[in-house]
């Protein structure tokens, strides 16, 4: 693993990775009422890291009946696309282009376009649309 992610960066203060989207390791909803889904909820963050693409995610789940903390693997895909036991992180290039991260590292991150252009880049943690795009050589991940 390289070196990991600062501590201080997870948690569901502001400024903390927020989770794109999760999907439970469980195959029906916590509620009983059908398959589980993803959860594309604000306010889903990670707990810790286990190593650079486990994660532990507390997260809504899809029915919004229970908050899960499980650990998941961070996978390079959309919200629509999780399958049991993933997660993914958007991030948004210095050229605006959406990518999901593949690995998260202290201070860079490796990720894969929609157009499966993969690539790593150095990071920064932001509010929604407070500086996509704004500096060069430089992504952007969403905060809470």
């Amino acid at each position: 693993m390289g070196r990991p992610v600062k501590k201080s960066r997870f948690g569901n203060s502001a400024g903390d990775f927020e989770v794109t989207g999760a999907f439970a390791t469980g195959t029906t909803q916590p509620d009983g009422t059908g398959a589980e889904a993803a959860s594309t909820a604000s306010g889903n963050y990670i707990v810790s890291q286990r190593s650079s693409k486990q994660f532990k995610v507390n997260f809504i789940s899809a029915d919004g009946s229970t908050r899960l903390t499980q650990v998941l693997t961070l996978t390079a895909k959309a919200p629509g696309s999780l399958t049991n036991g993933e997660f993914c992180v958007q991030i948004i290039l210095d050229d605006s282009t959406v990518a999901y991260a593949s690995k998260i590292f202290n201070n860079t991150v490796h990720y894969v376009t929609a157009a499966s252009a993969t690539g790593s880049t150095k990071y920064s943690l932001s509010s929604e649309g407070a500086d996509e795009g704004k500096v060069t050589d430089v992504g952007s991940i969403d905060t809470i």
